[in-house]
């Protein structure tokens, strides 16, 4: 109508969230509308992800929503036939449920732990809600020694969650045989005090699907999933978003005051070790993190280790590396060997194998040197910062304005890693040999890989304007 004034995006999304209508804007500035209440829990479960346990050959578990109907947790689960009837010998199973609200309204949240399970067997389940169950979901439980396996590693979602981010993780499912897990670099979703939280949540699990309820989960948190505080006594703070606890089922073997944030689990010859940064750097948890890593890694007889957190200890946008953890945690991934330190936060791509440069690296390998823990950076939503200085001569391999996915195939004595690009293709590629000594040595198996992806003042590598921000932060 003539004249009738336009409502900003900070108004709207307020005018909104009073009215009960979600209104998320992205990382571009483009609205996304949920006409009425598009995430509000119904009579059917969603919200379906699948965790595993420590021990994930016994044990995993599943979180999955309701609206308020249904107040108990109830799932079903059988072993999976070739044949239709496995329902004839479904077992009832039980589990905690929690009342939860939203602007979407009130929901249950419920947990069930899946334990006593046979190692190398495949599983289906089935999820109550008020108006029914949902489809029959299949799982395999890991192998209780070592098998090969491949696993699927994201970083940040973060923005355009079902909008942009959403091709990524479903490009990383759909060209991935059978992946036995998904590793989440932290930062799956943009919450903060004034965001619609829920409708992000929402987002976040359509973006994975069924994938979510059928391949385990392995989550390490992000500094947006921990939610900004103010009082006037104690200043700014940090409190654990709500949605964690209830969206993930995860194992109790953590750090000291971080047992819900940190945890480990071993897969088939692999050690997961999950850490919290966002705590170790402004809750107090650094150095109960510090010892419950060096004791998670000591003891463990794993083949190989592979360290998540979300906040890299060597950065590719931000001005300075991340100090604090570097100095507390770097040492002991280095003394226990660990192969791989998977990470987020800064919203480019790095592979750094030296911290002393790309040239040291090259170098070392010519010698036959053994290599350390190779660390990565990657990013697999919208959100984009541009590279720091020394990010053009300390990474092996880098990249901005590009969203990524990476896969990780578990052989023996081999870590084959390739990363890919949202639309599929092949952007870098290294493997770790295990020597006769068990030294480890990086190989890079492809010789014509394309060209480093990285914006050319405001051109961006597809030939449109770097969407890359200036400087990180966030």
């Amino acid at each position: 109508m003539p004249g009738r004034p336009r409502l900003t995006s900070c108004c709207a999304a307020l005018v909104a969230c009073l009215l009960g209508v979600g209104v998320l804007v992205g990382a571009h500035g483009t609205p996304h509308h949920s006409p009425g209440a598009a995430y509000a829990a119904t009579g059917l479960p969603d919200r379906i992800v699948l965790t595993p346990g420590a021990d994930p050959a016994r044990e995993l578990a599943v979180a999955y929503r309701t609206d308020s109907r249904q107040a108990v947790a109830e799932v079903q689960l059988a072993p999976a036939l070739d044949g239709p009837d496995s329902e004839a010998r479904t077992r009832p199973l039980s589990g905690s449920s929690r009342l939860f609200a939203t602007e979407n309204g009130a929901a249950y949240y419920h947990q069930v732990r899946f334990t006593g399970l046979q190692p190398d067997t495949t599983y289906l389940y089935q999820a109550k809600g008020a108006d029914g169950w949902s489809e029959w979901l299949q799982f395999h439980t890991a192998a209780a020694g070592f098998k090969p396996f491949r696993f699927i590693y994201l970083g940040d979602v973060q923005d355009d969650i079902l909008t942009l981010g959403s091709r990524t993780i479903r490009q990383a499912f759909l060209s991935t045989a059978s992946p036995a897990l998904v590793v989440h670099a932290g930062d799956m979703v943009s919450q903060d005090k004034t965001l619609i939280h829920d409708d992000e949540w929402g987002e976040w699990n359509q973006a994975g699907g069924f994938y979510y309820a059928q391949v385990p989960q392995l989550p390490a948190i992000g500094n947006h999933e921990y939610l900004k505080t103010w009082n006037p006594l104690e200043g700014r703070g940090r409190q654990l978003s709500p949605h964690w606890p209830l969206q993930f089922v995860l194992p109790d073997n953590g750090a000291h005051g971080v047992e819900g944030t940190s945890y480990y689990v071993d897969f088939q010859g692999v050690r997961f070790i999950v850490l919290d940064g966002t705590a170790a750097l402004h809750l107090g948890a650094l150095e109960s993190q510090k010892q419950w890593l060096e004791a998670s890694l000591k003891d463990s007889s794993a083949r190989w280790k592979v360290v998540i957190d979300h906040q890299p200890i060597f950065t590719c946008a931000r001005p300075k590396d991340t100090e604090v953890l570097k100095a507390a945690w770097k040492p002991v991934l280095e003394k226990y060997n660990v192969d791989l330190v998977l990470q987020g936060h800064d919203h480019c791509y790095s592979r750094l194998s030296a911290e002393a440069g790309h040239e040291a690296a090259l170098a070392a390998r010519a010698a036959g040197a053994v290599q350390g823990p190779v660390y990565l950076v990657s990013v697999a939503g919208s959100k984009m910062y541009r590279l720091n200085d020394r990010a053009r001569r300390q990474p092996d391999r880098v990249a901005e304005d590009t969203q990524f996915y990476e896969t990780v195939e578990v052989e023996s004595q081999r870590l084959a890693v390739r990363t890919y690009t949202a639309s599929g293709q092949l952007y870098d590629a290294f493997d770790l040999l295990r020597d006769e000594q068990g030294g480890k040595h990086l190989v890079e198996p492809v010789a014509n890989l394309p060209a480093e992806r990285t914006c050319d003042g405001e051109r961006g590598p597809d030939g449109l304007p770097c969407t890359a921000l200036g400087n990180a932060r966030g």
